[in-house]
């Protein structure tokens, strides 16, 4: 496993973090960014929080990045994709803003009962579970470079 490392630069973390916010820009300016994202992440203001959270492509969309289109699995079962879909629309519907999980290689239909389940719950803790997702994403991508 990889160190977290002390220093990234913004591009490095853009990477990580899927695009430039200004939540990338802050963390390249402290040391162990990745050791401290997740606390820096929920002192952000609720929109900084729905930014970094939109900067993720929709599960079962079109990958915005190589890492995200190797991270989403490889289920292009048509069924899947449209209830994907539809979840993901329902979601940002409910909530106003994407829906965000730590993927991590599993098929896209192990996601659809995540996806249910998140739609239960209030606002407040799917922001909060979709930051921690976040930098769980971040960390991921992090330790498989």
């Amino acid at each position: 496993m990889r160190e977290l490392p002390r220093k990234l630069t913004v591009d490095e973390l853009a990477e990580l973090f899927e695009g430039r916010t200004r939540f990338v820009e802050r963390l390249a300016q402290v040391d162990d960014p990745l050791g401290r994202a997740r606390v820096l992440a929920r002192e952000l203001s609720e929109d900084e929080q729905k930014d970094v959270l939109d900067a993720h492509p929709a599960i079962g969309a079109k990958a915005a990045s190589a890492l995200s289109a190797s991270e989403q699995g490889t289920d292009d079962d048509p069924a899947v994709l449209a209830e994907l879909a539809e979840l993901n629309r329902a979601y940002e519907e409910k909530f106003g803003f994407r829906f965000v999980v730590f993927v991590n290689r599993r098929p896209r239909r192990d996601i659809v009962p995540i996806l249910r389940e998140r739609l239960q719950r209030t606002r407040e803790e799917e922001l909060e579970t979709g930051i921690d997702e976040l930098v769980q994403i971040a960390l991921g991508r992090w330790h498989s470079s």
